[in-house]
Order: C-alpha cells, then structure tokens, then sequence
C-alpha cells in the first residue's frame, strides 16, 4: 500500500511539474522527458537568427553551409547552437537519464533480458543444490543462529540456505549471483506465509537485511575510481565495509525491535562476533598488503569464491547422481528444470521492474529531483556542513531510487572533483554501503506477487538515511 501510494505521487507530481514548466516557459518541450536518452543534449529554445547576440550570428552567415551546429566556447561551453533553414535550435546542458520511451526498452534490453539470464543458470545451480542435498546441510548448520533472527521460520527450512547464499553473494560484491538466490529465498518464505498478498515478518526482515548492503569486496567501486584515475582504488574499502556493517546492524535491531526478537540469545550473540572478528581479520590481511597487492585481491577473491560455489555444486551433484535417479531425473535435466523456473521469475517481475523505473525517469528529468536535491544542499550548506560533502548529496539522494543514476553521479563526481576528493571518495561510499530500495522492493515482493510491505519501506528508507549519516561521518574521519 505504502509502496503504491509513494510510486503514483512520484508519477503524478513529476507530470504536473512538467506541464507547469512547460506553459509557465521555464521548459521549451517535453519531447526528451519521453523520447530523450542520456547524455544527449537538451532543446532549451528556439530563436530566429537575428534574435541571438551578433558573434554567434556572424559565425552562422560567415559559414558556407546554412545547416551547422556551433559550440559556444565564449560564455558556456555546454551550449550548443544548430541552425537549418529559418531558426536556431539551442541546447544546452545533458539529458541525466533516458526518457520514458527508451526506459520501457532499455528496461527489458539491459536490465530484465540480462537478468533473465542470471536467474536461469543460478536457479539451475541452486535446483541442483536442493535435490542433491547440498542447501539441507547447510540449512542444518547454520539454523541454530536462523531461528532466533527468523522466529517463524521451521527448523532446517530451505529457506535458510538460500538467505545464506544471498547475503554471502552481497558480502562478496556478486550482484550477478544475490539477485537469484535472494529472488529463491522470497519463494520458499512464501511458501510459509499465511496471507499471500502480505509480507511476513520474516520476508520483512530479510527484505531489510539485504537492502543494507553488507559488502566486504566493492568490486565495481575500485573499478570506477581505478577508470577515474584514483591513487589508491582501494581506499575506500574500509569505510564502505564499517558504513555498511552499521546499515546492517541498524536494520537488524530496528526490525527486531518491532517483531520482538530475542536479542540475548547465545548463538545470535556468537554468530555476531564471529562475523565481526572474520571482517577484522581480512581487513587486517588486506591493509599488509600493498597497492597492487590489495588491487589483485579485491579483483580476484570475489570471482574465485564464485567459481569455488559453481564448482562445488557441480562436484557435489556429481557424487550424488543416485539421488537424482530416485528422483527421475539427471542433473543437467535438473539444472534446465531449474533454469526454467528461473526464466519464469524474470517474467513475473519485469511488469513491477517496468513501473517503478518508468516513474523514476519521470522524476529526474521532469526537474523536480534536481530542484529538490539543490534545495537539500543549499539547507546543509547554510547549516555549515563542508561544500565537498553538500556535492556528493546527490549520489545519496538518488541510490534508493536507481543504481545506474546514482551510478552516473558517482562517475560525473570524480570527474568534477577528482577520484581521491573528500566527495568522490563519499560519493563512492554512498553507493556501495546501501541498496536500490525501490527496485529492490519492485523485483522482490513483485516476484511473489506480494501488495502489503507493510513497514517494511519506511525501515528500508530509515536505514539509507543511516547509511548516508554514517558514511558522512566515516568519510570525514578517514578522509
């Protein structure tokens, strides 16, 4: 309900601000708020040539071909002057992210078709791991520490290995490999949900404890501030490992505050120091090392671990062929099984992937997102916060709502500021110590059809803001 109310005054308020721009004249169309796509630049007026100022007027009737495109290097290098028959079309400034029209397309193109392929061969791993036994082991293992965070949840529940493989992938930056185990988890904790268009208690809580984005090894992070130029891509591990940690830990206690989970428990309170001395331990490992060295290990551990857990079902399904046997069926006719089920689930959520980033391109290039986050940062930057933490705000603003956008503000930061500035390096935080709540929340609760999330927005929201306090204060103290 929360969710459905929050996407329609996106949707509307983003229209009504682009039809008052357009008649009040501070727009001069509205053609790239539908067919635009990024980083094309944007129609701002149209004017008759003896209307523009005589240099540009001159360069235009000076040049033998009436049909030109001029770039003005005097008073704004962003603007660009195209002149054909009677009039000069004037842009000025880049489109931030794709229209309505090419984000239907791109959605399915670049996102769900992409997606689709993942879910298809990590739900065949994973229908391998359930019938050769695999994820029932590790669900034995490691339900003791389960059952006190998911009280609802059976003993030995499927479930549990699957949330196990999901918040290991994150740890470990596998975005590739999260996405079908999580989408595995949300299915069988439906099986055990007693109202299914309503999320229970422990859907919620693992909802919660995915989106707050524990990640030990930000791949694509070093990636962007390597390409950027940064001296050390590395730095900013440590941050990103503590803001994150603490994003966790918050949603942990405030969603089990609200189902009332025993927090005193021995095995919950062994299973935090444990995961707390682990990341001690290979934060200590990798700050021995040198440049190349902490580069080589963040760019290999992930993929290895990855490939150990393909290898590793495969063996294991291997030696455990007889199963499948009783079972009528083969491993790679498991697999394919599997895989087909996977595809399945990419359809089902491509419907609420759709709409909710249909809404978001509305949002950012109606201009309401721009003038609400200007007015975010000229409020902090009155209240004497540093300018350099003011201008990675975006990035925060803007990763609940779409990876990629916030993506391109990371990216636009460094290039601005510099890879190794206080706000490229706390734009960089920002966008590995959370998750896209809103299509996180779109792809998960879609793909089992669930409408009432319940609180589970406001806590997701809640814990982006703790993560963007946090990074502030880590980015400052580090930086």
């Amino acid at each position: 309900m929360v969710l459905s109310r929050f996407w329609l005054v996106i949707f509307i308020s983003s229209i009504i601000f682009i039809v008052v721009s357009l008649f009040t004249g501070n727009s001069y169309t509205i053609d790239h708020v539908l067919n635009g796509k990024k980083d094309e630049p944007i129609l701002i007026s149209e004017k008759y040539i003896d209307q523009l100022p005589v240099f540009i007027k001159d360069s235009i009737e000076k040049a033998p071909d009436k049909t030109m495109v001029i770039n003005n290097i005097t008073s704004n290098p962003d603007t660009t002057y195209v002149y054909s028959a009677k009039t000069v079309k004037i842009y000025s400034g880049v489109q931030k992210s794709d229209g309505l029209l090419p984000t239907c397309k791109s959605t399915l193109v670049d996102l769900i078709l992409p997606l689709i392929a993942y879910l298809a061969f990590f739900c065949g791993l994973m229908e391998l791991l359930i019938i050769s036994g695999a994820s029932g082991k590790l669900a034995v293992v490691l339900s003791p520490v389960f059952v006190k965070v998911f009280p609802t949840i059976p003993k030995n529940h499927p479930s549990i290995s699957y949330m196990t493989l999901n918040f290991a992938a994150n740890f470990l930056g596998l975005d590739s490999a999260a996405t079908p185990f999580g989408l595995k988890a949300m299915e069988s904790l439906q099986e055990l949900n007693p109202e299914k268009d309503r999320a229970s208690d422990a859907q919620i809580m693992f909802m919660c404890l995915h989106a707050s984005g524990l990640t030990l090894i930000a791949t694509s992070i070093i990636g962007y501030r390597a390409a950027a130029g940064a001296a050390n891509p590395a730095d900013v591990m440590l941050p990103c490992i503590i803001t994150s940690f603490i994003g966790t830990i918050a949603a942990f206690l405030i969603v089990g505050v609200k189902q009332k989970i025993n927090f005193k428990s021995a095995s919950l309170v062994l299973a935090l120091i444990t995961l707390i001395a682990a990341i001690i331990g290979l934060l200590m490992y990798v700050n021995h090392l040198d440049l190349i060295g902490k580069n080589y290990f963040t760019s290999n551990l992930s993929a290895l671990i990855l490939v150990a857990i393909i290898v590793f079902t495969l063996i294991f399904s291997f030696f455990k062929e007889r199963k499948f046997a009783e079972s009528g069926t083969t491993v790679f006719d498991a697999f394919v099984v599997g895989a087909n089920n996977g595809v399945k689930t990419g359809v089902v959520i491509f419907p609420y992937v759709l709409g909710m980033l249909v809404a978001i391109s509305l949002f950012r290039n109606s201009g309401l997102f721009e003038i609400i986050s200007n007015g975010i940062a000229f409020v902090f930057s009155n209240m004497g916060v540093n300018k350099q933490i003011t201008d990675a705000l975006p990035v925060a603003m803007l990763r609940p709502f779409s990876s990629a956008g916030s993506r391109g503000f990371l990216i636009d930061s460094m290039n601005t500021f510099g890879a190794d500035s206080l706000t490229g390096r706390l734009s960089s935080i920002f966008q590995c110590s959370a998750e896209s709540t809103f299509y996180v929340i779109a792809v998960y609760f879609g793909s089992v059809n669930i409408k009432n999330t319940r609180y589970a927005l406001p806590i997701m929201l809640l814990v982006d803001l703790i993560c963007v306090i946090t990074a502030i204060f880590v980015a400052s103290w580090f930086f």
